[in-house]
């Protein structure tokens, strides 16, 4: 192979992964506009129950959120006592027995003033894909609200959107996150990709069952 033909090869496949990257840097990101600060969240006109979707995050050793979950599931609560939702829908991983991401969410929320009975927990939101599709397939949602950090809004979005919800996403982003707010950023572009295969002909194996509809 001459240096040339090396050379051309090379940038071929540059040019390749660039234009790759574009294609789902844009589809993802084309649902940025659907982010709505909370103090302007508007529900009114939704039919009943409004439904708020909170993603699982880490939970710490005893049991409590991390402060990326707590700040979601406080961003839940202050939607609800502000009659924007009706229902709080807390997705998260709970594969192993000591380790709890939808009951450490909901303790969370009733101590902060959510009745018990709004609160609905999904055991087996082990990604965002399976948060989506589980909502709409095992509870019914076809409108929601999403709640999340910043950064992991529009590929949450982007997901819901392309499973056939109707959603608006809502920043969480209060406490200070330190390291893990880069590592974050950084494991995001990974899993923007990932997202765009999932729903272009790969979707991960899910968990589903019987429907409950949230009433």
């Amino acid at each position: 192979m001459t240096r040339r033909l090396f050379l051309i090869i090379v940038l071929a496949l540059l040019l390749l992964a660039l234009s790759g990257a574009a294609i789902v840097h844009f589809s993802v990101h084309r649902y940025d506009r659907r982010i709505v600060p909370a103090a302007q969240v508007d529900t009114t006109n939704w039919n009943q129950p409004r439904i708020a979707i909170v993603f699982g995050a880490g939970v710490l050793s005893d049991g409590t959120p991390s402060a990326m979950l707590e700040d979601r599931v406080r961003t839940a609560a202050e939607l609800y006592r502000a009659q924007k939702v009706d229902r709080i829908l807390v997705s998260g991983d709970n594969r192993f027995a000591n380790y709890n991401e939808p009951k450490a969410m909901r303790e969370y929320l009733i101590s902060h003033a959510v009745a018990p009975k709004d609160v609905i927990m999904d055991y087996a939101g082990r990604s965002t894909y399976e948060t989506c599709l589980r909502a709409r397939e095992i509870f019914g949602v076809r409108r929601a609200l999403l709640v999340t950090q910043r950064f992991h809004l529009p590929r949450a979005l982007y997901l819901a959107s392309s499973l056939g919800l109707d959603v608006q996403g809502v920043a969480a982003d209060r406490l200070d996150y330190g390291e893990e707010l880069e590592f974050q950023k950084w494991r995001e572009t990974a899993a923007e990709f990932k997202a765009f295969f999932n729903v272009h002909g790969f979707p991960p194996r899910t968990l589903l069952g019987d429907r409950i509809p949230i009433e």
